[in-house]
């Protein structure tokens, strides 16, 4: 079983240290190694990316890679199977956009998550005021629900979004899809500081940190 989210993003945090999060689309030849050398090289948990037909947070390199794995014949059912192979000692937490878990079924599917050893669920274009249903069935069957905050999100939303999160606060880095960018944008850094002067959970940015030196900067202020 593997360890809540939350409590072991909080336990790295308070050694002293920030996290970090690695994304690697599931059904993508070699992707259960991927998964063991990520966490073999210190990943703090791993998001695994259930692939769809329209990846619509998704820049050109992960719509390239959804496209290859359902080639491949991914399914969720697939990805979910062969995840049970997979033994690392860090959560593992999914990412998939709303119709897979609506197409499941919302009990369907946290009990499916649940039984593949998966800690978590980040479902991007699932909106806070339609989460209810969805959240209520994660939390029944013990999987976390990460909530993305956006930056131009008003002030009285965050504490919304706040106490709607499991596992840790997604501050999405930039209005865009996810790809490489020159520079991390100034908003990751403002909407972090924002979420991290109203909560203690974990605060983690996503979305257009490009590489190693992005990443110290985002961590600044963020959790990771």
């Amino acid at each position: 079983m593997n360890p809540s989210l939350e409590s072991h993003l909080r336990a790295r945090r308070e050694s002293g240290r920030k996290i970090l999060v690695p994304y690697i689309t599931g059904g993508l030849p070699g992707w259960l190694d991927a998964i063991r050398a990520a966490a073999a090289q210190g990943a703090d948990a791993i998001e695994i990316g259930i692939p769809f037909s329209d990846p619509v947070m998704d820049g050109p390199v992960i719509q390239q890679a959804s496209e290859v794995a359902l080639r491949n014949g991914a399914t969720p059912v697939s990805i979910l199977q062969e995840i049970r192979a997979v033994d690392v000692e860090v959560p593992l937490a999914v990412m998939c956009y709303y119709n897979t878990v609506h197409n499941a079924g919302h009990e369907r599917f946290a009990s499916m998550l649940a039984d593949a050893g998966i800690a978590a669920a980040i479902v991007p274009d699932l909106p806070l005021e339609e989460s209810g249903p969805w959240c209520a069935a994660a939390d029944a069957a013990g999987v976390e629900t990460v909530m993305l905050a956006a930056p131009t999100a008003p002030d009285e939303r965050l504490p919304r979004i706040i106490d709607r999160a499991r596992g840790f606060v997604y501050a999405v880095g930039l209005l865009g899809v996810t790809g490489e960018r020159d520079e991390l944008a100034s908003t990751a850094v403002a909407l972090a500081g924002r979420l991290k002067a109203l909560t203690d959970k974990p605060v983690l940015v996503g979305v257009g940190v490009s590489n190693a030196e992005q990443a110290v900067e985002a961590s600044r202020v963020a959790d990771g």
